[in-house]
């Protein structure tokens, strides 16, 4: 599986995300710059956190304007692989590739904490190495994290079986408590139909070794490393 990395002015995650990918993957993804609109040659294409653009306007509206975001769609519309994590959450709803919005965080106070995910589903690329149900812990900061959609897109979320991760207790529980940034229905990570996309605001790259002080985020980037095998 061949990844690429798409860097915009103001993404401060890539080369944790480098990281986690290489571990996994067993090489080096490709870097590619913003304004580059050649995708040829990756499987998967990720979109790292951080604050393009500085969030001018809004989290990631400037960055889904960038020419890259093109390359990125028709990527996604050939079957391509698409990650966003946190700010490429973000750009993922702004360029329509996923529905919503991220909002302000209900406390309207940036969040730089660990939280706990629970797996919705198994069945993807994304989540392969973990089992429906299972709960990891993944650092989560940002300020723009609070998930948002209308009721019936929520409810088309839910009944296609979309919602990929939700904030939960240790134990699993869905609880208020749990949703620390407010997010409708404790989502914090979606999937397109085709499954081919996924966008999720928590750091599951910063959790990859021991050495970090915990290992829950690798099983994600390990899933992708299937991605190859099966081809």
């Amino acid at each position: 599986m061949r990844a690429g990395i798409i860097l915009f002015p103001g993404i401060n995650r890539e080369r944790d995300i480098a990281i986690a990918l290489e571990q996994s993957l067993g090489h080096k993804p490709r870097l590619i710059w913003h304004r580059e609109t050649e995708l040829a040659g990756i499987d998967l294409a990720v979109i790292p956190g951080g604050f393009s653009y500085g969030d001018y306007l809004r989290a990631g509206a400037m960055a889904a304007q960038s020419p890259v975001m093109r390359a990125v769609a028709d990527h996604a519309a050939r079957g391509g692989y698409v990650l966003g994590v946190c700010n490429g959450f973000q750009i993922l709803t702004e360029t329509g590739l996923l529905p919503g919005a991220l909002l302000r965080n209900a406390g309207l106070r940036f969040l730089s904490m660990d939280c706990h995910l629970r797996v919705e589903r198994s069945d993807t690329v994304f989540t392969g190495h973990y089992q429906r149900g299972q709960v990891f812990r993944a650092p989560m900061a940002h300020g723009d994290g609070n998930y948002f959609a209308d009721a019936a897109t929520l409810d088309r979320l839910e009944g296609e079986n979309l919602v990929a991760l939700r904030y939960a207790e240790p134990d699993g529980a869905i609880t208020a408590r749990a949703n620390l940034n407010g997010s409708a229905r404790n989502i914090a990570g979606i999937l397109s139909p085709n499954l081919r996309v996924l966008g999720l605001m928590p750091h599951p790259e910063n959790l990859v070794d021991k050495l970090m002080g915990g290992a829950d985020g690798k099983p994600l980037f390990d899933s992708l490393a299937d991605i190859g095998k099966a081809a």
